[in-house]
């Protein structure tokens, strides 16, 4: 399997370090990524390396255990021995192991154990003389997600037994000080445990690279009748522990499932998990999920799964989610144990299974049976009959698991900081066009918590990079798009009649914005087709105009022309990406400048960094800080930025413009012109139109060369003044002064509105 370029960066980066240093270090990859993929790379080229001794990867759950395994063994079929317990573990660490089936010695120079496992073989007095003669071994280990239970003291006791250890952790979401949780240990953060972040490829490079999709996060105002003061704001204010557990609140958020399920997963198509905040509340949803599907009020297939430990409440304050867990019998609570049996009971009858609590194994295969039926379903393979429409969770099933055909989220819990993005993460794996983003239906106030954790864990880019926006956005660019198709095709029959081919290409243009905008809107609650002025069936019936003209592109090989339809990509569910423009730029500038005097170099230089890693801005990053170290100083108001960034860049458009067509001797009105050309069509200038601008035309020799220069100095212009900008090119010629100055741009500009 190829790797993608920031997995082998990441990779060069880990075999740096031990070949170089015996220093630690992490490595910051989101979620769906391709993490193991990654870790499973560096292990594969480590362990050849002549001055390590063994790799060992570390896990902290079973079930990532096994299915680290398993992915471990899709990359290379028996490069891993998964050790049952920790005596088979002792026996890899000491090359005494032998193969179970030939019973014949094996080499491990590859571990994959947990952390439990590991802590126990260095602290068991059983296993230390055994043990012993590794500490001064060369032993090169690599945590996956490294925080949670390496950041007690099993982290410090395999510190102290290998004197020359080297540790990596990988993880989608770091602790940094603002998201870290106190433990016997004090405040620890990734840093503290690994050293230095060795390479990064945050949430929003993903999404920009579509390895993940993008989140759409709805807040939910429960019992809205009764809260009449506070309509404009969502789930505001409504915080009590008495109104989040009432039966009432657990009727209408069940009500909300039942009725709204179907849109959200297209029609069962996909799953959905429900995370709630309790056992005692999980109960209470699952018991009346299970009373109205016997009331014939639903069809949906439901199970659930939860530990029934005594003590196993989280609190909800800390944003962390815990991990899997199997109680001991002197550690049970009755009522959550005799509940969580009769829930397998049911889970038995749907599925024809045999589960239950009687003992730790039949329990985690009980576990394992529910992660298998989520995952399978991207299967061509898969029976329907085995699908799980909800799974109802406390903490399970929210990180470490990755399954293609869940697509929704149900929060009525509290979230925040990493615990909050690795349960949105559950829903944005890409698997085909009819997935276009993962859906996040919060019953509780979480945008406060949202906003900070993606802040938080996508470093560089804002917000509404990652969040869709709100229904009304769409709808209205839905509107204006339809207005678009219209003026092209007044009706459906008229798509008969359009006389070109560039005619064909413009209706194939709207139609397609108007698809998309569609599936995007389909997922929300208000959405209704015949209100933003379409019926189903003239969409349908315009749908299938364009599909032919589809047809006629892909099958026609009558056709001997070559067809400007062929560079079109026929999209009906595809998402349209946010485009960073000028509005962002003015926010970085706003922060700026509003920051204190002893924080303004801190803050431009994470600017500057943003900038530089945002590849639509990079080419602007020059003219971005010239415009803050010389004019923002001057602006004495926030509210002249704007204008005065327009300004800025107007002038420095037109020198960059000047020196460019002066330079290369070009007549200026041409290669206006073709600029105008380039950014309408996105082709590049044909030969024939740079030989119409040049003053003086070139000698048959150096035509070639300096077509090709030219042109490339015209993409570089349109890259920098233009590309994601959106600033609207101003008329100098109207003003006496030339050059004029900012003042009276900032004042045209203010005149005309612009």
């Amino acid at each position: 399997m190829a790797m993608r370029p920031y997995q082998y960066h990441a990779v060069e980066a880990i075999i740096d370090r031990v070949q170089n240093t015996m220093k630690n270090g992490y490595i910051w990859h989101t979620t769906g990524s391709g993490k193991t993929l990654t870790s499973f790379k560096a292990s594969q080229v480590l362990v050849k390396l002549p001055k390590v001794h063994k790799v060992v990867f570390v896990v902290d759950r079973r079930d990532l255990d096994a299915q680290t395994i398993q992915e471990f063994e899709a990359f290379q079929s028996g490069c891993v021995d998964s050790s049952d317990n920790t005596e088979i573990l002792v026996q890899q660490f000491t090359d005494t192991f032998r193969d179970p089936g030939t019973k014949e010695p094996k080499d491990t120079p590859l571990i994959v154990t947990t952390i439990q496992k590991l802590n126990n073989a260095i602290k068991n007095t059983r296993f230390q003389q055994r043990m012993a003669p590794l500490r001064d071994k060369r032993i090169v280990f690599i945590f996956d997600e490294c925080h949670r239970s390496q950041f007690g003291e099993t982290h410090e006791r395999i510190k102290d037994f290998f004197q020359k250890h080297q540790l990596f952790g990988f993880t989608g979401t770091p602790i940094f000080a603002e998201n870290a949780n106190r433990n016997e240990q004090g405040l620890r953060t990734t840093k503290d445990l690994f050293d230095e972040c060795l390479h990064k490829y945050v949430i929003t490079d993903a999404i920009r690279d579509q390895n993940v999709l993008r989140f759409s996060v709805e807040f939910n105002k429960v019992f809205r009748q009764k809260l009449e003061s506070i309509s404009d704001v969502k789930v505001q204010a409504i915080d009590t522990k008495e109104v989040f557990e009432s039966d009432e609140w657990v009727e209408t958020v069940v009500n909300y499932l039942i009725e709204h399920h179907d849109r959200k997963t297209h029609h069962r198509f996909f799953s959905a998990i429900f995370c709630v905040s309790s056992i005692p509340m999980l109960i209470k949803y699952y018991d009346l999920l299970r009373k109205k599907r016997e009331e014939g009020k639903h069809d949906l297939r439901i199970a659930t799964i939860f530990s029934y430990g005594v003590n196993e409440e989280i609190d909800e304050e800390t944003g962390e989610i815990a991990d899997f867990n199997i109680p001991d019998e002197g550690h049970v609570d009755k009522h959550s144990r005799s509940k969580m049996d009769e829930y397998i009971q049911h889970y038995n009858e749907q599925y024809k299974t045999d589960f239950s609590t009687k003992d730790g194994l039949k329990f985690y295969n009980y576990f394992l049976d529910i992660g298998k039926k989520l995952k399978n379903r991207e299967k061509e393979t898969f029976d329907d009959r085995d699908r799980i429409d909800i799974l109802l969770v406390v903490n399970m099933f929210l990180t470490g698991f990755d399954a293609k055909k869940v697509n929704t989220l149900y929060v009525d819990k509290n979230l925040k900081h990493h615990g909050l993005i690795q349960a949105f993460s559950r829903t944005n794996r890409i698997i085909g066009e009819k997935k276009t983003h993962g859906f996040i239906v919060c019953f509780r106030n979480l945008k406060l918590a949202t906003d900070d954790a993606v802040k938080m864990f996508s470093n560089k880019t804002p917000v509404e990079e990652i969040l869709l926006e709100p229904y009304e956005h769409y709808a209205g660019l839905f509107k204006l798009a339809l207005e678009a198709l219209k003026a092209i095709a007044p009706d459906v029959d008229s798509v008969n009649d359009l006389l070109t081919e560039e005619d064909e290409l413009e209706f194939v243009k709207a139609f397609r914005q108007l698809a998309r905008l569609k599936t995007i809107l389909s997922g929300f609650d208000e959405f209704d087709l015949e209100a933003l002025g379409i019926s189903e069936q003239e969409f349908v019936d315009y749908q299938s105009k364009y599909l032919d003209l589809y047809q006629k592109v892909k099958h026609d090989n009558q056709v001997q022309k070559e067809s400007i339809l062929k560079d079109i990509d026929f999209e009906i569910e595809l998402i349209q990406r946010v485009e960073i423009n000028v509005a962002y730029i003015m926010r970085l500038l706003g922060e700026l400048y509003a920051s204190k005097a002893k924080e303004k170099e801190q803050k431009m230089k994470e600017i500057m960094d943003l900038l530089g890693g945002e590849i639509q801005l990079r080419s602007k990053r020059e003219l971005v800080e010239k415009f803050i170290r010389e004019q923002l100083p001057k602006i004495k108001d926030a509210e002249d930025i704007p204008y005065a960034f327009k300004s800025f860049w107007t002038l420095e458009r037109q020198d960059a413009f000047t020196k460019l067509y002066q330079q290369e001797d070009l007549k200026p009105d041409v290669v206006e012109d073709a600029i105008g050309e380039y950014l309408y069509t996105g082709r590049r200038p044909l030969p024939n139109t740079i030989y119409k601008m040049q003053n003086k035309p070139s000698s048959f020799l150096e035509r070639s060369a300096k077509a090709e220069r030219i042109v490339g100095k015209i993409e570089e212009f349109v890259e920098k003044f233009e590309d994601g900008v959106g600033v609207r090119r101003f008329d100098l010629a109207g003003l006496r002064q030339f050059p004029p100055d900012l003042n009276q741009i900032s004042a045209c500009l203010r005149q005309v509105n612009v």
